[in-house]
């Protein structure tokens, strides 16, 4: 394994995408405590205001914040021009923005398919294609982080849009983990599981009723479950020190993944349960509006 190039944050130029909320703010905030310098970016403008003015406030440094959707390519290409331009090249780049859109096949519109696509895998793409260039020329290594997820492993029900996205990131990792490694650059592939984020308030699932008792059953019992993004982002800062590859933030998406590969019958059996179970708690109101119709 490659000797971890980064193994501590302290002056290192930090770019992460998706730091308003969630692990990503509570990343941008541990690196920070760690002495990193960063450069943030989210979609929501006022969110990541908030998220800088609390980075400074506890003594972090931020040297670069602007409002991008990564899912806009132009967008991305320009914030790394003018980032690169200005400060050079980063020494760790994480792609942590992400959206949740879950439903069946039956339920789930072509335009969210493209949206998932287009913010969850093609938005990482764009960072990785106009950073990662100035980080190999500038020869000093680095580190790669791209939060994938669960469902970048395994079948979870109704997740065949957001599983395609993070499936699709979990290939590109494979690969730059060892096309990057003859730079120095490592990679880590994060996959959590469940993170009590502001994903379980916004997460779209076609075909749901969201204001139903059994949705709202369902998401309290994954918040018992689930761990919160500051822990998150502790195993991502733990994945880069020691150069990961794959990172978990939870023990049961570990169990889960050993069992898929070492255990098929019973990875089989889990998922076939899963889907029942989901389809018992969650009934659908109805099929999509297609959008020839």
């Amino acid at each position: 394994m490659l000797r971890a190039p980064v193994r501590d944050l302290r002056g290192k130029q930090v770019f992460l995408t998706g730091a308003a909320s969630g692990i990503g703010r509570a990343t941008a905030l541990a690196a920070a405590r760690d002495g990193a310098v960063l450069f943030l970016t989210d979609v929501d403008e006022a969110g990541l205001l908030i998220a800088v003015e609390e980075v400074r406030a506890a003594g972090g440094e931020v040297a670069y914040a602007a409002p991008v959707d990564v899912a806009d390519h132009d967008a991305v290409r320009a914030m790394a021009a003018e980032i690169t331009a200005q400060h050079g090249a980063m020494d760790v780049v994480m792609n942590i923005a992400g959206i949740a859109s879950w439903g069946t096949i039956t339920a789930m519109p072509h335009r969210t398919w493209q949206r998932v696509v287009d913010v969850n895998l093609m938005g990482p793409i764009a960072v990785l294609e106009y950073l990662v260039p100035p980080m190999i020329e500038g020869g000093r290594g680095g580190h790669v982080v791209n939060v994938s997820s669960a469902a970048g492993i395994i079948g979870m029900p109704w997740h065949a849009a957001y599983s395609a996205s993070k499936f699709g990131l979990r290939g590109v990792s494979e690969v730059l983990r060892f096309d990057l490694a003859r730079h120095r650059i490592g990679v880590s592939l994060v996959c959590p599981g469940g993170v009590d984020t502001g994903l379980t308030e916004t997460v779209s699932i076609a075909g749901v009723d969201k204001t139903s008792r059994q949705f709202a059953k369902l998401q309290q019992r994954f918040r018992k479950r689930a761990v919160s993004p500051e822990q998150a982002a502790a195993a991502i800062l733990r994945g880069i020190r020691r150069n990961r590859y794959w990172v978990y933030t939870s023990a049961d998406i570990r169990i889960a993944h050993l069992a898929q590969r070492w255990f098929p019958p019973g990875y089989w059996v889990a998922m076939t349960v899963m889907n029942r179970v989901a389809n018992k708690a969650l009934p659908q109101v109805g099929r999509a509006v297609r959008e020839t119709e």
